[in-house]
């Protein structure tokens, strides 16, 4: 079964377009919440600055204090000469997948389903002789050492398996996993589990922070472990209970379709690889980066982790739980050539946490939270200051390069300060 957008009728989806975007969060004025209008428009005065130089079409911007909307604003058009952004403008938002996987994974952990420090061959008997690139010979021939030890489901979950992405940077691990290109979308996720199984890891396993293709291994365990497509599993542990009823892995509804948002012509490429297209059906339901989504369902999943792992009445984890998510897993692991999080931060299980609150170009309080996609989504969560944003934007070349901004503006927008940050512990998630 692959999970796919609800059908909606063009008409009624524009009809609820506020409704939707907003999730079931209610909507304030900024100044009630502790922030300024004025700040938070100049925002939007950012982006829409971005949009008018032809960076990229449009984008929704969602801001959340205390469990509740300041701000919301859709911008530009949908595609590049297509009609107006709206708030429910469906958006890629590839790895920003990744904390949604995550949380499945930790309800299957909760249920004594699955095991944290269970090998990942309990599961997917592919990886039970893993090896580890140490160079390539003179006749082009990968050269390889035994793994020295198994790659656990923490590791899947924290990106220590040695696992590697073959779309940057170079090494024969990643050249062979290049070669392969698994994530194509022709293979299922247990078929691309087997190919990586089979591949040199480019670390040893729990030793190194490598992005990687972890998370689509995680989702093939969480396929074995819960008996059912990981779309299915996404839909009755977490879409489901939380409403997110524009968040799948493709869109079937031709009037639905029409909230699609698109980057510019002339930026479809994510390196060599193309932006997939969620009008089709793929066979791979990549736990690592395959679901699109809107502004107010990834307010849902948000507000549910702020929230101590609950939204609306549905308990999705214990908060005690969600604080072991957002926690820093990697003390006493290297951080590998491309450690993505950046230097103020630890990585927890699917998003990066903050370990102190200097450190690097962009403001934060120690314990925030977040991760975005290859297409130039962004979430980030502050449990200190009880606040999250949500930017949605299709842009592959330029999306990242707006988020240390767009975080200092929105922190700028602050009127108050609900914790001091600095060093130590992480804040925990308080249950509102």
């Amino acid at each position: 079964m692959q999970i796919s957008i609800r059908a909606l009728t063009f008409g009624i989806a524009m009809a609820l377009a506020t409704t939707a975007a907003a999730g079931d969060l209610p909507t304030v004025e900024p100044e009630t919440v502790g922030l300024s209008r004025d700040r938070l428009e100049r925002i939007d005065t950012m982006l829409q600055g971005r949009i008018d130089a032809g960076e990229f079409p449009g984008a929704v911007l969602l801001v959340s204090r205390h469990g509740k909307i300041a701000h919301l604003s859709a911008l530009g058009s949908l595609a590049e000469g297509g009609g107006p952004m709206t708030e429910d403008g469906i958006f890629r938002i590839y790895s920003m997948t990744k904390p949604i996987t995550s949380v499945v994974a930790l309800s299957l952990v909760e249920e004594g389903k699955l095991d944290l420090n269970a090998p990942v061959s309990r599961y997917l008997p592919e990886f039970s002789q893993m090896t580890v690139a140490t160079g390539t010979a003179g006749d082009g021939t990968i050269q390889t050492e035994p793994a020295k030890k198994a790659i656990t489901i923490l590791d899947l979950m924290r990106h220590t398996a040695g696992l590697t992405y073959g779309f940057f940077g170079t090494g024969p691990a990643r050249e062979a996993l290049k070669a392969q290109n698994p994530g194509n979308g022709d293979k299922t996720n247990r078929a691309v589990a087997q190919v990586l199984g089979g591949l040199p890891l480019e670390y040893q396993p729990g030793t190194t922070w490598e992005y990687s293709r972890a998370t689509d291994v995680l989702g093939a365990v969480i396929e074995v472990v819960d008996g059912r497509s990981l779309g299915a599993s996404m839909q009755a542990r977490v879409l489901g209970p939380l409403g997110m009823e524009h968040t799948g892995f493709s869109v079937d509804d031709v009037q639905a379709q029409a909230l699609i948002a698109e980057p510019n012509n002339d930026d479809r490429m994510i390196g060599n690889i193309a932006v997939f297209d969620p009008r089709e059906r793929r066979p791979f339901e990549t736990g690592g980066g395959g679901l699109v989504s809107t502004a107010g369902d990834y307010a849902r999943f948000m507000h549910m982790l702020m929230n101590g792992g609950e939204h609306d009445g549905a308990r999705i984890l214990s908060p005690f739980t969600v604080n072991y998510m957002l926690t820093d897993q990697l003390d006493g692991i290297a951080k590998g050539k491309y450690y993505l999080p950046g230097s103020s931060y630890g990585f927890g299980l699917g998003v990066a946490v903050r370990r102190m609150a200097g450190g690097m170009s962009q403001m934060g309080s120690v314990g925030d939270f977040f991760w975005g996609g290859a297409a130039g989504t962004y979430m980030m969560g502050d449990p200190a200051e009880d606040l999250f944003i949500i930017c949605m934007l299709q842009s592959p070349a330029t999306g990242t390069t707006i988020r240390p901004m767009l975080r200092n503006m929105v922190y700028a927008a602050l009127n108050d300060i609900q914790a001091t940050s600095g060093e130590g512990p992480r804040t925990a998630v308080l249950q509102r």
